[in-house]
């Protein structure tokens, strides 16, 4: 069976984060997007430390659509080098599983 991914991405931005995990969804390559933050961040960026509030997004997908996910996170996303994070679980219930699957295109 395809693997369950979780795919992590995070925007200054909450509505932003939505619009694009909501595109995602309608093109049928996310099962589900979670929301989470207000979250701080430090980070170096150009050479100094930066700090910003930030909005967490982890995607539920399958393996194989990773490479359409990721190219359709970097055209949506405001950043210039915005994170994308993926993760294949390493156990996954077996209905949460199928419902992934199942809601993802085929």
């Amino acid at each position: 069976m395809n693997a369950v991914i979780s795919i992590i991405t995070t925007m200054d931005d909450r509505e932003t984060l939505e619009r694009m995990g909501r595109q995602l969804l309608e093109r049928r390559l996310i099962a589900c997007l979670q929301v989470i933050g207000p979250i701080r961040s430090l980070y170096w960026w150009k050479g100094k430390v930066e700090e910003s509030e930030e909005w967490m997004g982890i995607m539920k997908t399958r393996r194989d659509l990773y490479d359409r996910v990721e190219e359709e996170i970097k055209a949506l996303h405001p950043y210039e080098v915005p994170e994308i994070l993926a993760m294949e679980a390493d156990k996954v219930v077996d209905t949460y599983a199928q419902w992934v699957m199942g809601e993802t295109l085929a």
